[in-house]
């Protein structure tokens, strides 16, 4: 496998990670032979060091330092929430012009604040029967957490009945199965589209374009 490089500097290189593909060894994924930390720097022939996280699941813009200096200045931005990140997702049901989720989630018996805010880019509707319903609904929204916790964007989306399409387990197993055998489509629709920070007197913005499952999947709600 071949990374996609999206943005390389002295000190900095992110990746557009594809859907799928850990970031580095965990308990979690003991099948997991591939890792991004690990095929970047055989790619780069340099040690690389992953300043966030993404899930295994999400597509999108994963950022690593070069060098430790970086990684300590970058994580510390993380830490003081200087960095913005959003995401675009396909979720069930029409969503809201704009939202702001403030609900609190537990990991590892620790419950913690969470905030992520959302706005609607653009709603489908589908001809599609579904159970009791002759249509099904969608949402194209573009997502701003706020803190970064564990499943984050994922568990508030559920929580307020529009999951993100393809999750699992935090989605609707029924949706999830009729885009399985309609349209062989069992990707989850979350894409980190683009990180934003400033270091020192430079301000970086870095995008990545989402993966081909995500354009085909918005081609067929914009024909249907």
């Amino acid at each position: 496998m071949t990374l996609e490089v999206i943005y390389q500097s002295e000190n900095l290189v992110a990746i557009n990670k594809p859907h799928g593909l850990l970031v580095h060894r965990t308990k979690i994924a003991a099948d997991a032979t591939e890792f991004a930390i690990q095929i970047l720097r055989d790619q780069l022939g340099q040690k690389v060091y992953p300043v966030h996280r993404l899930d295994r699941k999400t597509s999108g813009v994963l950022l690593f330092a070069k060098n430790e200096e970086y990684n300590s200045i970058c994580q510390k931005l993380f830490q003081e929430r200087k960095i913005q990140k959003s995401y675009i997702a396909i979720v069930r049901g029409f969503t809201p012009d704009q939202k702001t989720i403030d609900y609190p989630l537990t990991e590892n018996n620790k419950t913690q604040e969470a905030t992520t805010h959302f706005k609607t880019i653009e709603r489908f509707e589908l001809q599609i029967p579904f159970g009791k319903f002759s249509t099904s609904r969608y949402s194209l929204i573009r997502v701003t957490p706020l803190t970064g916790r564990f499943h984050q964007i994922r568990k508030h989306m559920a929580h307020i009945f529009h999951p993100i399409i393809g999750d699992r387990p935090h989605g609707c197993n029924k949706q999830n199965k009729l885009w399985k055998d309609k349209f062989q489509m069992d990707t989850m629709l979350l894409h980190a589209e683009n990180i934003s920070f400033q270091i020192l007197d430079k301000v970086y913005h870095i995008q990545a374009n989402p993966s081909q499952v995500f354009i085909r999947v918005l081609e067929i709600l914009k024909k249907l």
